[in-house]
């Protein structure tokens, strides 16, 4: 009788790489994402954000576009992976007028909002902004009545400098935001 040395060897690579996968990590937003996305934005409760898409051919169609917008230096979209499962999905877009200011947006499935993801994703997030995309300026504005994210904005160490006024629109109605931003 043979024993099979591999599967054990594969079983404790397996394990060691669970081990050293990082828990939190951004990628640039893939096509294949769709489904996924989809799914996160039909079943959570995005209280403070509106999405347009309404179908799944619609969310293929706006990852589609991703590739330009990055060409064009007008918006990075990443996808957040938890311990490699796609949990949420964050961004930079560039102030076309003020090109060295970005800004940071982000949501995170229902199921995995509160537990530190989306703080590991901003600092992630705004390492490209600083390093890569050279930005001198990253906000990050959230509905007032959005604490958790406030809190997010807190923890990476932005500054509150205020409240902009009707800015924020769901629908037909307008919301107010708070305006929290770092500098290099």
């Amino acid at each position: 009788m043979e024993i099979n040395k591999t599967e054990p060897e594969n079983i404790f690579h397996r394990e060691v790489q669970f081990l050293f996968m990082p828990r939190v990590k951004i990628r640039p937003q893939e096509l294949f994402d769709a489904k996924c996305f989809f799914d996160i934005i039909t079943h959570t409760n995005l209280e403070f954000i509106e999405f347009p898409i309404k179908t799944l051919d619609e969310e293929r169609y706006f990852l589609g576009l991703n590739e330009t917008k990055r060409k064009a230096n007008f918006e990075y979209n990443f996808s957040i992976l938890y311990y490699g499962r796609l949990v949420g999905a964050c961004g930079i877009k560039i102030d076309q007028h003020r090109p060295w200011i970005g800004e940071i947006g982000y949501f995170i499935d229902r199921d995995y909002q509160g537990m530190g993801i989306a703080t590991e994703a901003v600092r992630q997030l705004e390492k490209i902004g600083f390093e890569q995309l050279d930005l001198q300026r990253i906000v990050i504005l959230m509905d007032t009545r959005n604490l958790a994210s406030e809190r997010v904005a807190q923890k990476c160490g932005y500054k509150k400098e205020g409240v902009m006024n009707k800015v924020h629109r769901i629908g037909e109605d307008y919301y107010d935001c708070f305006l929290y931003a770092k500098t290099r």
